[in-house]
């Protein structure tokens, strides 16, 4: 048994440092992380399901199970979820969001706006980066592509024909 809680303790430990600490320009990928770590650890039922119906004397003990399983995965989700973010960032989200679907939901809306500003910021380097006949050209051409993929990521699609072209000039 003193072994199997030695692995546990490893394995959450090694989940929980796979998470990046959210930063203002990572959001997809800490999103990302905080979904993968919290369905490995099955805690993400509360991420998935609504909130089950509150508890009553005349609850089945099935029904008292599943809502303590909801309650901690709740619980345990909005701990893992606020410990990857800052402090300067959790006092955008009011305390009295207590559900950790919420919370992610809140957190989300205050980056779309980051989204955007990366989309800027991306395009303007994407139509201004010209190559200036000096250094690598291949190193140019992979920062181009790699500008390319980042508006991907971000749904923006640029076809290879206009990356081609806005290197070649």
């Amino acid at each position: 048994m003193q072994m199997n809680s030695q692995v546990n303790f490893s394995s959450i430990s090694a989940n929980l440092n796979s998470i990046p600490v959210l930063n203002g320009t990572n959001f997809k990928e800490w999103k990302e992380n905080i979904l993968i770590t919290l369905g490995c650890m099955d805690l993400d039922l509360a991420l998935r399901v609504e909130q089950p119906a509150s508890l009553t004397d005349a609850s089945t003990q099935d029904e008292k199970r599943y809502y303590e399983k909801w309650d901690r995965s709740n619980r345990l989700s909005l701990m893992i979820i606020k410990r990857g973010i800052p402090e300067s960032f959790r006092g955008a989200v009011s305390d009295e969001v207590t559900n950790a679907k919420d919370f992610l939901s809140e957190i989300e809306k205050r980056f779309v706006k980051s989204d955007k500003a990366e989309i800027n910021m991306l395009l303007k380097d994407f139509t201004s980066k010209r190559y200036s006949g000096k250094g690598n050209i291949r190193e140019y051409i992979m920062e181009m592509s790699y500008i390319v993929s980042r508006l991907k990521t971000l749904k923006i699609e640029i076809s290879e024909d206009v990356l081609v072209h806005i290197v070649l000039n």
